[in-house]
């Protein structure tokens, strides 16, 4: 097809404070790689960040980038060596590509690769627009059959129908931030029967507290400032909820364990602040096991020795790996239920007020609707 400026429209952060619509030329795929027609793009808090500050850390936009990772599309157009994927097909996109096959790709950690490709991260573009191009081996198909780590949803006429295809696609976008919830939840090794801490109601909580659910966790406590996330956690599984303000970290952790009638086994942390950190090694038993899955300031003043003499495991989270089919197959088995955290929706050419309303706190997540011919909420 002819790749014309005009039917590419894409959204360019060029600096801070600095966010554009701007028409792209559509990309041509090369050998392993598909050309995608966008539908959902979720908005995460690292787009946001982009845009407001121009740089997360060590990765600072230096010349105009697209935004968007949290993605789901119909296969276009496939390269010449693509051989599981045709037109047509709709897919679920992990953004992170290695590029090529070093010591952690062989070991199965690819996410910890420096040479990584990664959607929406400098210098790479990211997917928040009409058209866009990416390494075949990490499209996964949403239209399913019926073994493996497939399946099908059919109407009467047994056919997919109209409105779970319409799913398929919202959840499809929904995979990225379900990945690092199921990536958290594996560092944790959260079990049958385990009581676990989450902090932070915000979208990674929540899927965080979804995963630890399905994977059995008998109780999860969820913490946040907000009442009204707080809220959303109960609806969507929490066991129990923790309102906190000027507690101190300690008041934290003994609150935690008074709602549990223990210290949990799992503390999952998904804010990055200070203080939520030193609460979650304060509150997690002793042999027990914290992730940090939250980014906060580079230097952190935390209770160090605390867990060392309890042999508190303190684990790191970078993004996931190899999360992509335990996601989908979750979806299927509807062991997981993510449509209640999308709270917005906005065609592409609303996104400068998409971008506002995650700015601002508003709702949960709110997701971009790329495809003018498809806007169906």
């Amino acid at each position: 097809m002819a790749a014309t400026q005009a039917e590419n429209l894409s959204l360019v952060v060029h600096g801070p404070g600095d966010l554009r619509l701007e028409n792209y030329p559509i990309p041509e795929p090369g050998p392993n790689e598909v050309l995608l027609k966008m539908h959902s793009v979720g908005i995460c808090g690292s787009d946001v960040h982009y845009w407001q500050h121009g740089r997360i850390g060590d990765f600072v936009v230096k010349k105009p980038m697209v935004l968007g990772h949290e993605a789901s599309g119909t296969v276009f157009k496939v390269g010449s060596l693509v051989k599981h994927l045709k037109p047509g097909d709709r897919v679920a996109i992990e953004p992170g590509a290695p590029r090529e096959t070093d010591e952690f790709c062989k070991i199965g950690r690819y996410n910890l690769s420096p040479t990584i490709f990664f959607c929406a991260t400098p210098p790479d573009d990211g997917n928040l627009c009409r058209f866009y191009k990416h390494n075949a081996n990490f499209c996964y198909k949403l239209e399913f059959g019926n073994s493996g780590n497939k399946h099908k949803v059919v109407d009467g006429n047994g056919s997919a129908s109209p409105a779970t295809l319409e799913r398929k696609k919202l959840e499809g976008a929904l995979i990225e931030p379900l990945s690092v919830g199921i990536h958290a939840c594996r560092r944790a090794g959260v079990t049958l029967g385990n009581k676990v801490f989450v902090c932070g109601a915000g979208p990674i909580g929540l899927v965080t507290l979804l995963v630890a659910k399905a994977m059995g966790a008998a109780q999860v406590v969820v913490t946040d400032l907000s009442a009204s996330r707080l809220a959303k956690a109960q609806e969507v599984g929490a066991d129990l909820t923790l309102q906190v303000s000027k507690e101190s970290p300690q008041e934290v952790a003994s609150k935690v364990e008074g709602l549990l009638g223990c210290k949990p086994e799992v503390s999952i942390e998904c804010t990055g602040a200070e203080a939520a950190i030193q609460a979650g090694i304060y509150a997690t038993r002793s042999g027990g096991t914290l992730v940090l899955v939250g980014l906060g300031p580079e230097m952190t003043t935390v209770p160090l020795v605390h867990a060392a003499i309890r042999e508190v495991d303190i684990k790191g989270v970078f993004r996931y790996c190899n999360t992509w089919p335990m996601a989908i197959s979750m979806l299927a088995s509807k062991s997981v239920n993510v449509r209640p955290l999308v709270t917005h929706r906005f065609p592409l050419e609303k996104a400068l007020d998409a971008f506002e309303t995650s700015r601002k706190g508003v709702g949960l997540k709110v997701m971009l609707k790329c495809d003018p011919n498809d806007q169906n909420p």
